[in-house]
């Protein structure tokens, strides 16, 4: 629907637009809605994690140089288009990778450098804190990195008088707030499903686990405050517009929503939030959320057991690794082309070769491809090393050769999700895909429907994807009315039985991917051998 010019530069001019911005993991997003929840500007800063000592990291300067660029660009596209500059906001929401660890002294100084969700180095604690807690604690969750640094006698865990994740820090800065929303926390510490706070027994359990060590705080004193979805989360400061607009027009004032990890706001953007409904976010990493209708029957290694924004209960199969390898890949065929002169538009090339694998045989003709840059703790690998590979009788053609590692970028998936599927038989009504792996129409959205066996959805807005997710929250903040539930204000004002568009699994496709599958889990050795040997 096109947007009515006047009726928005006056929304905007009078301080009614709600802006939500994402921290991804190769992009931070701004996107700027209007009171029927419709992206009217965007602006973005594409950004990359470094290796630092052994660390995958972001510095500070990193994130604010991001977080200043991205709304620059958005306020820059605002003027652009409608001729008018952002004085005010109604609400603001921020986002981020979940996860992680960042930790800071009493003076609000960070103590060590920003440990991302792609950090592999705490299998120990994540192993000590599951047998604690009878609880699945992954080696991404932000307990799990602390546990390590006391495990490992670091100095700083002493000072530690606050950690948070990467949403919260943020979040912090720009309302003076130590809050989290719930879905956020739930990849924090454990979440009490009937509380929606963190679990107390199981804060007492660590306490006490850690009692001989002698550290000044206690855990629930250094956790952030937990928030459900439409609660207060405090007001953009002045040092807060300061930091997020340096030029001076962004006055205080904004309403903020509780901040929200990526798998939060990839709920929300997808109307993925009631029981019976998940979404898969396929990009740099891969996840997928299964609003559950009870408990699994047992603790699984491979699937983590989060919230949604609201505080129902979700079953999360999360993998490190999804499109880089491909990405790698493309980028190939894109140097091959421009060496004999050819200009290709990065999208035309993208699509063409997304649509050359529809061509490939179903179980990819023998072929074999490992995606991992990093390594993947639900198929057991603590380093990557992407790998290609076939036997003299594989069917090696391009189609082929594009399906296979479409296939891998959800291999790791398929293992988690046959696991809910398939042994706890959870039921799911729809299943919505958003992220880079579903730009190409029709492509990515029929590799999944085959990989989980289950029609798959993809909607227009779902582009837009987690900063759109956020900024919807902050609109529920201040739009709902008196007792509106989250699931029911998103199905009545943003997606109004739009259900996108259905692809369902087609047989072949299912058996062809099992058939990969199978080929997958026998060549784990061959991976392991690449790990082992090649450093």
């Amino acid at each position: 629907m096109a947007l009515d010019v006047q009726n928005t530069k006056k929304m905007i001019e009078e301080g009614r637009a709600v802006l939500g911005i994402e921290f991804g993991s190769t992009r931070i997003k701004a996107v700027l809605i209007n009171e029927q929840n419709e992206p009217v500007a965007s602006g973005s800063h594409d950004w990359e994690n470094r290796l630092d000592n052994g660390i995958w990291t972001y510095t500070q300067e990193d994130i604010w140089t991001g977080l200043r660029e991205s709304y620059q660009t958005m306020a820059y596209d605002v003027e652009e288009r409608y001729g008018v500059r952002i004085r005010r906001l109604k609400a603001l929401g921020f986002s981020g990778m979940m996860h992680g660890y960042m930790a800071f002294d009493k003076n609000g100084e960070l103590l060590v450098p920003f440990r991302t969700w792609r950090n592999t180095i705490t299998e120990e604690a994540s192993e000590k804190l599951t047998e604690l807690f009878q609880y699945h604690i992954p080696q991404r969750w932000s307990i799990a990195h602390l546990y390590q640094a006391i495990l490992n006698e670091e100095e700083h865990v002493k000072d530690v008088a606050f950690f948070t994740t990467l949403a919260g820090y943020i979040h912090w800065k720009i309302s003076g707030r130590k809050v989290l929303g719930v879905g956020e926390a739930s990849g924090m510490f454990p979440i009490d499903i009937q509380k929606k706070q963190f679990n107390q027994e199981m804060m007492k359990q660590f306490d006490a686990q850690i009692e001989g060590k002698g550290y000044p705080w206690k855990l629930a004193e250094i956790l952030p405050e937990v928030l459900v979805a439409g609660e207060d989360a405090g007001v953009l400061t002045e040092e807060g517009a300061k930091l997020l607009d340096p030029s001076g027009a962004l006055q205080a004032g904004a309403s903020l929503c509780p901040p929200e990890g990526d798998a939060g706001t990839g709920m929300a953007a997808t109307n993925s939030v009631a029981p019976r409904t998940g979404n898969v976010s396929a990009g740099t990493s891969v996840f997928a959320m299964v609003v559950l209708e009870q408990e699994l029957s047992k603790v699984y290694p491979e699937i983590d057991i989060v919230t949604t924004p609201s505080g129902d209960l979700v079953g999360m199969v999360h993998c490190n690794n999804c499109t880089s390898d491909l990405n790698a890949w493309v980028s190939l065929f894109r140097e091959f082309g421009e060496t004999f002169g050819m200009k290709i538009d990065l999208n035309d090339l993208y699509g063409t070769l997304y649509r050359k694998a529809l061509e490939g045989d179903e179980d990819c003709g023998g072929l074999l491809a490992y995606n991992y840059f990093s390594g993947e703790h639900i198929t057991n690998f603590e380093e990557g090393r992407p790998l290609f590979v076939r036997t003299p009788k594989s069917r090696f053609s391009l189609a082929n050769f594009m399906r296979v590692h479409l296939y891998t970028s959800l291999g790791a998936l398929k293992v988690g999700m046959d696991i809910m599927l398939k042994q706890e038989h959870v039921k799911l009504d729809r299943i919505l895909g958003h992220g880079g792996l579903f730009k190409t129409k029709g492509v990515g959205q029929s590799i999944l429907a085959g990989a989980i066996d289950t029609p798959v959805s993809v909607m227009e807005t779902a582009g837009e994807g987690g900063a759109w997710g956020i900024a919807l929250l902050a609109s529920y903040l201040v739009h709902k009315e008196e007792g509106e539930s989250l699931p029911k204000f998103l199905s009545a004002k943003v997606f109004a039985g739009e259900t996108g568009t259905v692809m369902g699994a087609d047989p072949k496709e299912v058996a062809g991917f099992d058939t990969f599958i199978e080929r997958y889990k026998e060549g784990f050795a061959i991976e392991r051998a690449a790990v082992d040997h090649l450093k």
